[in-house]
């Protein structure tokens, strides 16, 4: 699936399920919730990449009003933190795409609102196609965690379920040094992470398949690149389809967004509106035209 150079969002998506839990200690259901943590992405379709590793040994949550301080720690504002997870994982990105996840934790957590999460990374590198490896340097994520605000924030009730995705835009977050137009110009990567977070109970997912017509034939087009704007067409976050065409953009905020579909050697589809509905998924397929090419004098 690695065909043209173009470098599109990935996600790196952590689901938050909270449920209802039975705690034999206390018989308290009211004030613990159940906490599962995975890890995904969506596509990254850049040929001259074979592998974006990262290694997270911690993830912690913001509890606003929580009163269990167990396992929390206290900030300067008086809010807590939550460990949800203290142990090293070690993922390569592009392993996970459109929709596979890896279970980070699942655990008991107090109920109350949460409105921050924080990840700590170490080992981020990049591996090029021609086996060359770039180890980054994590600004603050180390030592702070890459602090990613819930907005709106997640509430988590006894009894209940919710959801939370966290998105880490690759696209954005591993600048490529040098010439990109080959991978031996390629000098190196910058690391800046840029990462977004989704309550899944305020979002859904955008997904269909993008093809092209081989006279009657209908030819599913890989690594088509999906931009998802808003309605100032400002761009959101984007995708690309996997070898079969399908594309999955999940964590999209309930509201009207503007969408379009385009790839090298291909015109680019007219921008069409899609409804995100929360907790549902919105279906938009694409069709792509080839471009003509003129012959030269």
């Amino acid at each position: 699936m690695r065909t043209k150079i173009f470098i599109y969002a990935l996600s790196f998506i952590l689901f938050a399920f909270i449920g209802c839990s039975d705690d034999a200690e206390n018989g308290n259901t009211d004030t613990m919730g159940r906490l599962t943590v995975q890890l995904t992405d969506a596509p990254f379709p850049f040929d001259m990449v074979a592998e974006a590793n990262v290694t997270i040994f911690k993830i912690d949550a913001r509890l606003k009003d929580g009163e269990d301080d167990n396992e929390e720690m206290e900030d300067e504002s008086g809010s807590s933190f939550v460990t949800l997870m203290e142990e090293e994982i070690s993922v390569n990105l592009l392993d996970l795409t459109n929709g596979t996840t890896e279970t980070m934790a699942d655990l008991d957590v107090p109920v109350g609102t949460y409105d921050l999460i924080r990840v700590y990374v170490k080992g981020v590198n990049v591996v090029l196609t021609d086996e060359r490896t770039f180890d980054l340097k994590v600004p603050s994520g180390e030592q702070t965690g890459i602090k990613i605000f819930i907005d709106p924030a997640l509430t988590v009730a006894g009894g209940l379920s919710s959801d939370l995705l966290l998105d880490f835009d690759v696209s954005r977050s591993f600048v490529a040094k040098g010439n990109v137009n080959s991978v031996d110009g390629i000098t190196g990567f910058n690391f800046k992470p840029v990462i977004k977070v989704s309550n899944l109970s305020t979002a859904g997912t955008l997904s269909g398949v993008v093809t092209t017509m081989d006279g009657e034939s209908s030819i599913a087009v890989e690594d088509a690149q999906i931009s998802v704007l808003d309605t100032d067409e400002e761009p959101v976050i984007s995708g690309a389809t996997n070898v079969d065409g399908n594309y999955a953009i999940m964590g999209l905020n309930a509201g009207t967004y503007k969408v379009f579909a385009s790839m090298n050697g291909f015109v680019n589809t007219d921008t069409v509106e899609v409804e995100i509905v929360a907790a549902n998924k919105t279906i938009q397929d694409f069709i792509l035209e080839a471009e003509v090419v003129e012959e030269g004098n």
